[in-house]
Protein backbone atom coordinates (compact mmCIF):
# COMPACT_ATOMS: atom_id res chain seq x y z
CA UNK A 1 0.00 0.00 0.00
CA UNK A 2 1.42 3.34 -0.97
CA UNK A 3 1.10 6.62 0.88
CA UNK A 4 -1.64 7.93 -1.44
CA UNK A 5 -3.90 4.94 -0.81
CA UNK A 6 -3.36 5.22 2.96
CA UNK A 7 -4.38 8.88 3.01
CA UNK A 8 -7.49 8.27 0.92
CA UNK A 9 -8.57 5.40 3.16
CA UNK A 10 -8.08 7.45 6.33
CA UNK A 11 -10.13 10.33 4.88
CA UNK A 12 -13.01 7.97 4.00
CA UNK A 13 -12.99 6.47 7.50
CA UNK A 14 -13.03 9.91 9.11
CA UNK A 15 -15.99 10.99 6.94
CA UNK A 16 -17.91 7.86 7.89
CA UNK A 17 -17.33 8.46 11.61
CA UNK A 18 -18.31 12.13 11.31
CA UNK A 19 -21.55 11.21 9.48
CA UNK A 20 -22.46 8.64 12.10
CA UNK A 21 -22.27 11.22 14.89
CA UNK A 22 -23.84 14.18 13.08
CA UNK A 23 -27.05 13.73 15.09
CA UNK A 24 -25.12 14.33 18.30
CA UNK A 25 -24.19 17.89 17.35
CA UNK A 26 -25.28 20.70 19.74
CA UNK A 27 -28.69 22.06 18.68
CA UNK A 28 -30.21 25.24 20.16
CA UNK A 29 -33.30 24.45 22.31
CA UNK A 30 -36.59 25.72 20.99
CA UNK A 31 -38.06 28.58 23.08
CA UNK A 32 -40.99 27.79 25.33
CA UNK A 33 -44.25 28.87 23.70
CA UNK A 34 -45.56 32.14 25.18
CA UNK A 35 -49.16 32.25 26.38
CA UNK A 36 -50.53 35.68 25.58
CA UNK A 37 -53.52 37.12 27.42
CA UNK A 38 -56.62 36.12 25.49
CA UNK A 39 -59.79 38.17 25.29
CA UNK A 40 -62.85 36.46 26.76
CA UNK A 41 -66.08 37.61 25.14
CA UNK A 42 -68.37 35.00 26.70
CA UNK A 43 -69.45 37.30 29.58
CA UNK A 44 -69.37 40.74 27.96
CA UNK A 45 -66.69 43.31 27.29
CA UNK A 46 -63.60 43.79 29.41
CA UNK A 47 -62.98 40.15 30.35
CA UNK A 48 -59.77 38.22 29.65
CA UNK A 49 -58.70 34.66 30.41
CA UNK A 50 -56.45 34.16 33.43
CA UNK A 51 -53.40 32.45 31.81
CA UNK A 52 -53.50 28.68 32.17
CA UNK A 53 -57.19 28.58 33.14
CA UNK A 54 -60.65 28.82 31.62
CA UNK A 55 -61.64 31.52 34.12
CA UNK A 56 -62.38 35.00 32.79
CA UNK A 57 -61.44 38.07 34.83
CA UNK A 58 -62.58 41.68 34.58
CA UNK A 59 -60.98 44.58 36.47
CA UNK A 60 -62.75 47.92 36.76
CA UNK A 61 -63.33 50.80 39.11
CA UNK A 62 -62.98 54.56 39.37
CA UNK A 63 -60.93 57.44 40.74
CA UNK A 64 -63.07 60.18 42.30
CA UNK A 65 -62.35 63.62 43.71
CA UNK A 66 -65.12 65.77 45.14
CA UNK A 67 -65.70 68.85 47.26
CA UNK A 68 -68.44 68.43 49.88
CA UNK A 69 -70.50 71.18 51.46
CA UNK A 70 -72.40 70.67 54.72
CA UNK A 71 -73.88 73.64 56.57
CA UNK A 72 -73.36 72.23 60.05
CA UNK A 73 -73.39 74.44 63.14
CA UNK A 74 -70.20 74.84 65.14
CA UNK A 75 -66.51 75.46 64.41
CA UNK A 76 -66.16 72.67 61.82
CA UNK A 77 -65.45 73.78 58.25
CA UNK A 78 -68.41 73.74 55.87
CA UNK A 79 -66.21 72.74 52.89
CA UNK A 80 -64.30 69.47 52.72
CA UNK A 81 -62.35 67.88 49.83
CA UNK A 82 -62.28 64.09 49.47
CA UNK A 83 -60.61 61.62 47.08
CA UNK A 84 -61.45 57.95 46.62
CA UNK A 85 -60.07 55.01 44.68
CA UNK A 86 -62.33 52.05 43.95
CA UNK A 87 -61.47 48.66 42.40
CA UNK A 88 -63.81 45.89 41.29
CA UNK A 89 -62.82 42.34 40.34
CA UNK A 90 -65.20 39.89 38.67
CA UNK A 91 -64.20 36.29 37.85
CA UNK A 92 -66.46 33.99 35.80
CA UNK A 93 -66.39 30.54 34.24
CA UNK A 94 -68.95 28.06 32.96
CA UNK A 95 -69.88 24.98 35.01
CA UNK A 96 -72.48 22.22 34.85
CA UNK A 97 -74.58 24.40 37.22
CA UNK A 98 -74.33 27.52 35.08
CA UNK A 99 -71.96 30.46 35.36
CA UNK A 100 -69.83 30.53 38.53
CA UNK A 101 -68.99 34.12 39.50
CA UNK A 102 -66.89 35.72 42.21
CA UNK A 103 -66.78 39.43 43.04
CA UNK A 104 -64.45 41.60 45.15
CA UNK A 105 -64.88 45.36 45.71
CA UNK A 106 -62.17 47.41 47.41
CA UNK A 107 -62.56 51.05 48.48
CA UNK A 108 -59.82 53.40 49.64
CA UNK A 109 -60.54 56.94 50.85
CA UNK A 110 -57.96 59.59 51.58
CA UNK A 111 -59.06 59.78 55.21
CA UNK A 112 -59.36 56.04 55.92
CA UNK A 113 -57.69 52.70 55.28
CA UNK A 114 -58.65 50.48 52.38
CA UNK A 115 -61.65 48.34 53.25
CA UNK A 116 -63.74 45.57 51.75
CA UNK A 117 -66.90 46.92 50.13
CA UNK A 118 -68.22 43.53 49.12
CA UNK A 119 -66.99 40.00 48.36
CA UNK A 120 -69.36 37.25 47.31
CA UNK A 121 -69.97 34.15 45.20
CA UNK A 122 -72.82 33.76 42.71
CA UNK A 123 -73.99 30.51 41.12
CA UNK A 124 -77.35 29.16 39.94
CA UNK A 125 -79.20 32.23 41.26
CA UNK A 126 -77.59 32.12 44.74
CA UNK A 127 -75.46 34.91 46.23
CA UNK A 128 -73.35 33.99 49.27
CA UNK A 129 -70.92 36.31 51.04
CA UNK A 130 -70.64 39.97 51.97
CA UNK A 131 -72.77 42.29 49.81
CA UNK A 132 -75.35 45.10 49.81
CA UNK A 133 -78.99 44.12 50.22
CA UNK A 134 -81.98 44.90 48.01
CA UNK A 135 -82.71 48.08 49.98
CA UNK A 136 -79.54 49.59 48.55
CA UNK A 137 -80.49 48.56 45.01
CA UNK A 138 -83.88 50.30 45.27
CA UNK A 139 -82.88 53.95 45.50
CA UNK A 140 -83.71 56.70 43.03
CA UNK A 141 -81.14 57.87 40.50
CA UNK A 142 -80.41 61.31 42.00
CA UNK A 143 -78.58 62.32 45.16
CA UNK A 144 -81.53 63.76 47.10
CA UNK A 145 -83.48 60.76 48.38
CA UNK A 146 -82.59 58.82 51.51
CA UNK A 147 -83.43 55.18 50.81
CA UNK A 148 -81.09 53.15 53.07
CA UNK A 149 -79.17 49.98 52.26
CA UNK A 150 -76.74 47.86 54.23
CA UNK A 151 -73.66 45.74 53.66
CA UNK A 152 -73.68 42.43 55.54
CA UNK A 153 -72.92 38.74 55.37
CA UNK A 154 -75.90 37.09 53.72
CA UNK A 155 -77.27 34.35 51.53
CA UNK A 156 -80.03 34.96 49.01
CA UNK A 157 -81.68 33.37 46.03
CA UNK A 158 -83.05 35.34 43.08
CA UNK A 159 -85.21 33.92 40.33
CA UNK A 160 -84.63 35.96 37.17
CA UNK A 161 -87.28 35.48 34.51
CA UNK A 162 -86.29 38.54 32.50
CA UNK A 163 -89.31 40.80 32.94
CA UNK A 164 -90.05 39.26 36.35
CA UNK A 165 -87.77 38.67 39.34
CA UNK A 166 -88.38 37.26 42.80
CA UNK A 167 -86.07 36.39 45.66
CA UNK A 168 -85.60 35.60 49.33
CA UNK A 169 -82.64 36.45 51.58
CA UNK A 170 -81.30 35.84 55.08
CA UNK A 171 -78.68 38.23 56.39
CA UNK A 172 -76.72 39.01 59.53
CA UNK A 173 -78.07 42.15 61.20
CA UNK A 174 -75.94 44.19 63.61
CA UNK A 175 -76.00 47.45 65.51
CA UNK A 176 -79.58 47.52 66.80
CA UNK A 177 -79.36 46.02 70.29
CA UNK A 178 -76.59 44.19 72.11
CA UNK A 179 -76.90 40.92 70.18
CA UNK A 180 -76.27 40.07 66.58
CA UNK A 181 -79.20 38.34 64.95
CA UNK A 182 -80.80 37.50 61.64
CA UNK A 183 -82.98 39.43 59.23
CA UNK A 184 -85.02 38.02 56.36
CA UNK A 185 -86.23 39.74 53.19
CA UNK A 186 -88.51 38.96 50.29
CA UNK A 187 -88.23 40.71 46.93
CA UNK A 188 -90.32 40.96 43.76
CA UNK A 189 -89.78 43.08 40.64
CA UNK A 190 -91.33 43.38 37.23
CA UNK A 191 -91.19 45.51 34.11
CA UNK A 192 -93.50 46.09 31.19
CA UNK A 193 -93.03 48.63 28.45
CA UNK A 194 -91.23 51.60 29.98
CA UNK A 195 -92.39 50.92 33.55
CA UNK A 196 -90.39 49.05 36.22
CA UNK A 197 -91.63 48.32 39.74
CA UNK A 198 -90.04 46.52 42.68
CA UNK A 199 -90.95 45.78 46.30
CA UNK A 200 -88.92 44.52 49.27
CA UNK A 201 -90.25 43.50 52.70
CA UNK A 202 -87.88 42.72 55.57
CA UNK A 203 -88.06 41.58 59.20
CA UNK A 204 -85.32 42.20 61.77
CA UNK A 205 -85.46 39.50 64.47
CA UNK A 206 -83.03 41.46 66.68
CA UNK A 207 -85.16 44.63 66.75
CA UNK A 208 -88.40 42.63 66.33
CA UNK A 209 -89.51 45.11 63.69
CA UNK A 210 -90.38 45.02 60.01
CA UNK A 211 -89.92 47.43 57.12
CA UNK A 212 -91.25 47.57 53.57
CA UNK A 213 -90.19 49.61 50.56
CA UNK A 214 -91.63 50.02 47.08
CA UNK A 215 -90.36 51.83 44.01
CA UNK A 216 -91.72 52.62 40.55
CA UNK A 217 -89.83 54.13 37.60
CA UNK A 218 -91.59 55.07 34.36
CA UNK A 219 -90.24 56.57 31.14
CA UNK A 220 -92.23 59.75 30.49
CA UNK A 221 -91.42 62.35 27.87
CA UNK A 222 -87.72 63.28 27.71
CA UNK A 223 -86.86 61.51 30.97
CA UNK A 224 -87.97 59.13 33.70
CA UNK A 225 -90.25 59.63 36.71
CA UNK A 226 -89.26 57.75 39.86
CA UNK A 227 -91.26 57.40 43.09
CA UNK A 228 -90.66 55.38 46.24
CA UNK A 229 -92.36 54.80 49.59
CA UNK A 230 -91.05 53.32 52.86
CA UNK A 231 -92.71 52.21 56.10
CA UNK A 232 -91.32 50.68 59.32
CA UNK A 233 -93.09 49.99 62.60
CA UNK A 234 -89.88 50.61 64.64
CA UNK A 235 -86.23 51.46 63.93
CA UNK A 236 -84.42 48.41 62.60
CA UNK A 237 -81.46 47.25 60.54
CA UNK A 238 -83.22 47.89 57.24
CA UNK A 239 -84.77 51.34 57.92
CA UNK A 240 -84.24 53.68 60.87
CA UNK A 241 -84.77 57.17 59.42
CA UNK A 242 -88.49 57.70 60.01
CA UNK A 243 -91.72 55.79 60.49
CA UNK A 244 -92.68 56.44 56.87
CA UNK A 245 -91.41 58.36 53.88
CA UNK A 246 -92.29 59.14 50.26
CA UNK A 247 -89.96 60.50 47.57
CA UNK A 248 -90.18 61.48 43.91
CA UNK A 249 -87.83 62.66 41.19
CA UNK A 250 -87.85 63.36 37.46
CA UNK A 251 -84.62 62.69 35.58
CA UNK A 252 -84.48 64.85 32.47
CA UNK A 253 -82.01 63.61 29.85
CA UNK A 254 -81.46 67.00 28.22
CA UNK A 255 -78.77 65.76 25.80
CA UNK A 256 -76.79 62.57 25.26
CA UNK A 257 -74.24 63.85 27.77
CA UNK A 258 -76.20 66.06 30.18
CA UNK A 259 -79.00 65.25 32.63
CA UNK A 260 -80.70 67.12 35.46
CA UNK A 261 -82.83 65.59 38.23
CA UNK A 262 -85.03 67.63 40.60
CA UNK A 263 -86.31 65.60 43.56
CA UNK A 264 -88.17 65.84 46.88
CA UNK A 265 -88.80 63.61 49.88
CA UNK A 266 -91.10 63.81 52.93
CA UNK A 267 -90.47 62.01 56.25
CA UNK A 268 -93.27 61.23 58.71
CA UNK A 269 -92.26 60.94 62.37
CA UNK A 270 -88.63 61.71 61.57
CA UNK A 271 -86.22 59.77 63.84
CA UNK A 272 -89.37 57.91 65.01
CA UNK A 273 -90.47 60.89 67.11
CA UNK A 274 -94.26 61.31 66.97
CA UNK A 275 -95.29 64.45 65.13
CA UNK A 276 -91.70 65.33 64.20
CA UNK A 277 -91.86 65.50 60.40
CA UNK A 278 -89.23 66.59 57.89
CA UNK A 279 -88.89 67.35 54.19
CA UNK A 280 -86.02 67.53 51.73
CA UNK A 281 -85.69 69.03 48.25
CA UNK A 282 -82.76 69.13 45.88
CA UNK A 283 -81.42 68.89 42.37
CA UNK A 284 -78.69 66.73 40.83
CA UNK A 285 -76.97 67.36 37.50
CA UNK A 286 -74.42 65.30 35.62
CA UNK A 287 -72.32 65.72 32.48
CA UNK A 288 -70.28 63.14 30.55
CA UNK A 289 -67.18 65.13 29.65
CA UNK A 290 -65.63 62.40 27.51
CA UNK A 291 -65.39 58.63 27.49
CA UNK A 292 -64.47 57.54 31.02
CA UNK A 293 -64.64 61.02 32.55
CA UNK A 294 -67.76 62.60 34.05
CA UNK A 295 -68.82 65.19 36.57
CA UNK A 296 -71.73 65.25 39.01
CA UNK A 297 -73.09 68.01 41.25
CA UNK A 298 -75.95 68.17 43.74
CA UNK A 299 -77.53 70.75 46.07
CA UNK A 300 -80.07 69.72 48.75
CA UNK A 301 -82.02 71.39 51.55
CA UNK A 302 -83.36 69.51 54.62
CA UNK A 303 -85.90 70.99 57.07
CA UNK A 304 -86.81 69.15 60.27
CA UNK A 305 -89.61 70.13 62.67
CA UNK A 306 -88.45 71.56 66.00
CA UNK A 307 -85.06 72.50 64.51
CA UNK A 308 -84.49 76.23 64.20
CA UNK A 309 -82.72 76.27 60.83
CA UNK A 310 -82.71 74.03 57.81
CA UNK A 311 -79.51 72.47 56.48
CA UNK A 312 -77.91 72.90 53.05
CA UNK A 313 -75.70 70.11 51.71
CA UNK A 314 -74.12 69.29 48.37
CA UNK A 315 -71.02 68.27 46.46
CA UNK A 316 -69.15 68.76 43.19
CA UNK A 317 -67.55 65.57 41.83
CA UNK A 318 -65.08 64.65 39.09
CA UNK A 319 -64.82 60.92 38.36
CA UNK A 320 -62.70 58.84 36.01
CA UNK A 321 -64.32 55.42 35.37
CA UNK A 322 -62.47 52.44 33.92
Amino acid sequence: MNIKSLLLGSAAALAAVSGAHAADAIVAAEPEPMEYVRVCDAFGTGYFYIPGTETCLKIGGYVRTQINYDEVPGPAADWDARTRGYLTFAAKNDTEYGTLSGYINLQADDNADTFLDGAWINIAGFDVGYFYNWWDDMGLSGETDVSAGNLSNAIRYTYDGGSFKAGIAAEEVTGNNTNDDVGVSGYVAGSIGGVTADLVASYDFDAEAFAVKGRLVAAIGPGALGVLAVYADDPNFFWSVSEWSVAAEYKIQATDKFFITPAAQYFGDFAFVDGNDAWKVGVTAGYQITEGLRTLATVNYLDVDNVADGEWTGFLRLQRDF
